[in-house]
């Protein structure tokens, strides 16, 4: 005759762990804040050194990037000095107060920086065109 056996009664599980969920959410957080602004400098741009921080007061959301190699770049994609004027107008709108941030490498020529001014300074809504520099240490 078989033996019957009584099984145990299973315990129901009425709540879920949610501190792995939290962790995971939490070091991907930790990531995204590490990396987002890296991501805003991914032109590599070796500032000159000066000791006069004109706009230091001022948020740069005009950023035009000048690197090594005279190539001129705005929010990340390469252009010529046309097509950044045109940007810029198109972003300015009837603002008339914007300043302008030129970030140009130390090694781009004077020549392509000059007339990336020139040209911006035609534009209507531009104020002021700030060459950005790198704080001299120690003076």
């Amino acid at each position: 005759m078989p033996v019957l056996r009584r099984r145990a009664p299973q315990k129901l599980m009425t709540d879920i762990p949610l501190t792995p969920l939290i962790d995971t959410a939490l070091t991907l957080l930790v990531i995204f804040m590490v990396t987002a602004p890296m991501m805003q400098n991914m032109i590599k741009v070796t500032l000159p050194k000066g000791t006069q921080q004109e706009g230091k007061d001022l948020k740069p959301e005009l950023v035009v990037y000048v690197d090594a190699q005279n190539a001129l770049y705005w929010d990340g994609k390469k252009m010529n000095v046309a097509e950044i004027c045109a940007t810029v107008k198109m972003v300015c709108g009837a603002k008339k107060d914007q300043v302008l941030f030129v970030k140009a490498d130390e090694k781009s020529t004077s020549g392509t920086v000059l007339e990336l001014i020139d040209s911006i300074k035609g534009i209507g809504g531009i104020q002021h065109v700030a060459l950005v520099t790198q704080k001299r240490v120690g003076g």
